[in-house]
């Protein structure tokens, strides 16, 4: 209990260093999104500046989050100088006010190189916070990025944007069930992790490790996941221990840290937090991902958050569960014991589905990337066909609301396990479906198609948005209603009727699902360059502006950055595989052949009469695998080259995927054939069986 939050300039510490009425004000604009009075700035500035010093900081950082994915920082000191000495200031408008270079970082068009200038503004709804680093302790202050002419260049400020459209909205809607008292909603978010740890000492000599985060090249174990023992197994001490301190770090800095365990894959884990609003839920997921990296190499250890850096093996997700809550106390997703007779939860639930089938292609878009090419698809991870599970019970709801009024909700009861010394265990109303990419599991759903890597803000942005704007048409066809009750359950009826082909509560991995899908007119998106086009459609644009999340430079500006993003990814890819084929796999070929031949000459020179066939059998094998690597690393080569002359960035991107990666597949088959047949004691690279068993 001490350790939590101690790193945190949290509300707590505010109550004790703050004037209560500078603090009163300051939470005000926390609890209900008022606008900040900027005249209390010094008084916190200089109270968190008080804070921080105690605790040996001695700089500070606008801790930001551009579009790069990653986090970004520009660290300050608090020395002012006086004569001949320093003071430790900081000022209301140094916490307010940052200035960062914008043209750096992607900006996809909106900032130029001689248009340098950008700005970070302190975002009070999330909490500073101390980061320590070896012997460094820093004071981090989270913070929105923006251009000179006030675009959003970052994943908070429309984050924020949406969840104010969200609250907005879903304030009219409450208001027509009779609640007076409710003045804001807030999204939630919990975000599970997972991830993979591998020994440094193989990382280290693992060239696409290093430079992609997953291995280009790569022969599968002779055992990988198939017995299913690894998933919930005994945790490994040395993993145990490096849980042990990420845990403590993240507690300290106020991130709920709650469930760890290992996953399906062989050296794969996940790390799962409590709910919290979205806002502050990205930002620890962000801190979440940091922590993880760096106290892994503390533990000799390489932490990789790639959504797919084992070929073979499953892939690693993030599993994004959202919900809605209202300032007095409300889950608005929650079904109570008599789901069907709870008219507030179903217009929320039927205004998710309503969205989630309008704007699937958006939805689609939001988990694109590289990275989750790889691991979209059957025993891995949802498939790229958007669908929402809602179990039997709700399905069965939403059939009598389609027929005409719901009348009855299926219990769930009790399961006798039918050993008297256990306990009898309450059912759930419903079985949870893991191949469903949004699923309902009890008072939330479960988007399950985020990648790894991605930071959760763009999934939840567009969450946000389109299920603001079902809440909205919902609002303004109920608000001139003279018959409440009827025009609703009319209009749950119409929704229904329309949107239930999005309702899917089946295998969403077998093949009659994507037979069935196409049957009902499901998008099916199954790269990324496609997906991406989602995002600048007539229909994105218009909703995103309608809500004041993005405006139509906005969006065009992300869209050239993850068109970008995708190229430059395959790019270094395709690099590195070139580079391992002819500095490291065909050189050890080469060696090795030589050797087997030499083999043969050298038993042939004691006796013809000895049987060297296995050896010319073996050479014969290494020679033509051999040259196929050599034509396969020539083709991707051209492959490349050939896409790297586009100019249209679109039309580049699909010359990627549609080229140079399908010779980067068969480029990889060529040198894992080798790897199969090439000696150990030859082999320049650490193998899955080390990478994968070995911690």
């Amino acid at each position: 209990m001490e350790m939590f939050g101690q790193n945190v300039f949290n509300q707590s510490v505010m109550r004790d260093r703050l004037p209560k009425s500078v603090f009163k004000n300051l939470k005000k604009t926390i609890d209900e999104g008022l606008p900040l009075d900027p005249s209390i700035a010094d008084v916190v500035a200089s109270a968190m500046k008080e804070w921080a010093v105690e605790r040996g900081a001695t700089h500070f950082t606008h801790w930001f989050q551009p579009m790069t994915g990653i986090t970004a920082e520009k660290h300050d000191s608090f020395i002012s100088p006086t004569d001949g000495g320093v003071l430790l200031e900081f000022s209301g408008k140094e916490l307010v006010k940052g200035e960062p270079d914008a043209s750096s970082f992607p900006s996809g068009g909106l900032r130029a190189t001689f248009e340098a200038r950008g700005y970070t503004a302190w975002d009070c709804t999330s909490p500073a916070f101390l980061r320590e680093e070896a012997d460094v302790i820093t004071l981090c202050i989270p913070t929105a990025f923006c251009s000179y002419t006030g675009e959003a260049l970052d994943k908070k400020v429309p984050l924020l944007r949406s969840m104010e459209a969200l609250s907005t909205q879903a304030v009219r809607v409450l208001k027509l069930f009779g609640n007076t008292s409710v003045t804001r909603v807030t999204s939630t978010v919990g975000a599970e992790q997972e991830y993979f740890l591998v020994d440094k000492s193989f990382y280290l000599k693992r060239p696409d490790l290093m430079m992609a985060g997953r291995t280009l090249f790569g022969a599968m174990s002779t055992k990988g996941q198939e017995m299913e023992d690894h998933y919930f197994g005994s945790i490994k001490e040395r993993v145990l221990s490096y849980m042990k301190e990420v845990n403590e770090e993240l507690w300290k800095l106020g991130v709920t840290a709650k469930t760890q365990h290992n996953e399906v894959a062989p050296g794969q884990f996940e790390l799962a937090p409590i709910f919290e609003n979205t806002n502050i839920a990205t930002d620890h997921n962000q801190m979440v991902m940091e922590v993880l990296k760096r106290v892994a190499l503390r533990h000799d250890m390489v932490c990789l958050l790639h959504e797919k850096p084992f070929a073979g093996v499953n892939g690693s997700g993030k599993h994004n569960n959202w919900s809605m809550s209202s300032n007095d106390g409300q889950n608005l997703l929650e079904p109570g014991h008599t789901p069907h007779e709870n008219a507030q939860f179903l217009t929320f639930l039927m205004a998710t589905i309503k969205a989630v089938d309008t704007y699937a292609g958006l939805l689609r878009c939001s988990c694109a990337n590289a990275g989750n090419d790889h691991r979209l698809g059957a025993n891995e991870a949802p498939p790229a066909i958007i669908s929402v599970f809602l179990g039997e019970q709700l399905a069965d709801i939403i059939d009598q609301i389609v027929a005409g009024v719901a009348k009855s909700s299926s219990m769930s009861g009790h399961m006798d396990i039918g050993v008297n010394t256990l306990p009898s265990l309450p059912k759930d109303a419903t079985d949870r479906n893991r191949t469903s990419p949004f699923a309902f599991t009890g008072n939330k759903f479960e988007f399950r198609m985020l990648g790894s890597s991605f930071s959760i803000s763009g999934p939840n942005i567009i969450i946000n948005t389109i299920i603001a704007e079902a809440l909205k048409e919902f609002a303004d066809v109920l608000e001139k209603s003279t018959n409440f009750d009827a025009d609703l359950d009319k209009l749950l009826q119409k929704t229904a009727k329309k949107h239930q082909r999005v309702i899917f509560n089946g295998n969403n991995y077998s093949d009659e699902w994507v037979q069935e899908a196409a049957k009902r007119g499901l998008p099916n998106i199954p790269n990324t360059p496609d997906a991406l086009k989602e995002l600048v459609s007539k229909e994105a644009v218009k909703v995103f502006a309608a809500h004041n999340v993005f405006n139509e430079k906005e969006v065009h500006a992300r869209y050239e950055i993850m068109v970008e993003q995708y190229i430059k990814t395959l790019n270094i890819e395709a690099l590195t595989m070139i580079d391992m084929a002819n500095h490291s796999i065909i050189p050890t070929a080469i060696e090795y052949a030589t050797a087997v031949a030499n083999s043969v000459n050298a038993v042939a020179a004691v006796s013809s009469k000895l049987d060297v066939s296995t050896q010319k059998e073996l050479l014969d094998e290494l020679c033509e695998k051999l040259a196929s690597m050599s034509a396969n690393t020539k083709a991707l080569e051209q492959a490349l080259e050939n896409a790297l002359n586009i100019a249209d960035a679109e039309k580049q991107a699909a010359a990627f995927r549609e080229n140079v990666f399908t010779k980067m597949f068969e480029l990889r088959a060529t040198g894992d054939a080798l790897e199969k047949i090439i000696g150990a004691k030859y082999w320049p690279l650490p193998t899955y069986r080390e990478m994968l068993f070995v911690l």
